[in-house]
């Protein structure tokens, strides 16, 4: 098995984002305990755009759950931003979510009586932010991800793309420290996945650190490092070769 230990990929200048140590997770299902994570460890240094890969049951989605405070490991140390989350209530864990992590879906999760600009002023609705400060901001996210022209629209009116370029908007209204993308282009066709995987790629370049799930190696491709789980251990670490420079320049894969 692959060291999962990022040391030898990079000589990070800067304390982890998320620091992972033998992470485990067991759920008890009837009299049947089945353990979705055993031993994960795992560190994502700022700037980073890290891919999760593996099948169906691999455990990259429980994984998943724990860096996004959506779920407690069984065993093991997690901090997030230098902080120890692992064992936090559930109340500072929302916290800690509000303060730190951005989450993008495969299936958007948008309000569908609710104007774009309403979907992403939501989070910050949470966070106590002045109405004045959440309009602000929610249009400027909204520009952002090139739907300065659609502020008013439901989901209804917009495509999947522009969907899912209004839930990207949401996560990044509270100036998270890491996005989470899980399966972010899973419901939409190969022209508006690369679309989306360009605006990722972008918003990276920009400083932004990204941690995305995916089963498609083409989306993959679109990170800078690529770790894969395999019955809930890390399988392999290892950067992208080369990122597809197709995706920038707009000529497709």
């Amino acid at each position: 098995m692959a060291s999962s230990s990022p040391e030898r990929l990079r000589a990070p200048a800067a304390a982890p984002v998320v620091r992972a140590r033998e992470i485990e997770k067991t759920y008890r299902m009837g009299d049947v305990s089945v353990q979705a994570l055993k031993g994960v460890s795992l560190d994502l240094f700022p700037g980073e755009f890290v891919a999760i890969m593996g099948a169906s049951g691999s455990g990259k989605s429980t994984f998943m759950n724990v860096v996004g405070c959506l779920d407690r490991p069984t065993a093991g140390s997690y901090q997030l931003d230098g902080e120890e989350v692992s064992r936090l209530s559930r109340d500072a864990l929302a916290r800690a979510r509000g303060r730190a992590l951005g989450f993008v879906f495969q299936g958007f999760n948008l309000l569908p009586r609710t104007s774009a600009l309403e979907n992403v002023e939501l989070p910050m609705v949470y966070q106590g932010t002045s109405a004045a400060e959440r309009r602000r901001r929610a249009v400027e996210a909204l520009e952002r991800v090139g739907l300065a022209g659609r502020l008013d629209h439901a989901p209804a009116q917009l495509s999947g793309g522009q969907q899912q370029r209004v839930a990207i908007a949401r996560a990044l209204v509270n100036r998270p420290r890491l996005l989470l993308a899980d399966e972010p282009t899973g419901n939409l066709d190969s022209a508006t996945s690369l679309e989306v995987m360009r605006l990722f790629q972008e918003l990276n370049d920009e400083g932004l650190t990204v941690l995305l799930v995916t089963h498609e190696p083409d989306i993959a491709q679109h990170a800078r490092r690529t770790v894969v789980f395999r019955d809930g251990r890390v399988l392999s670490d290892e950067p992208v070769a080369s990122r597809r420079l197709a995706a920038r320049e707009g000529t497709g894969p």
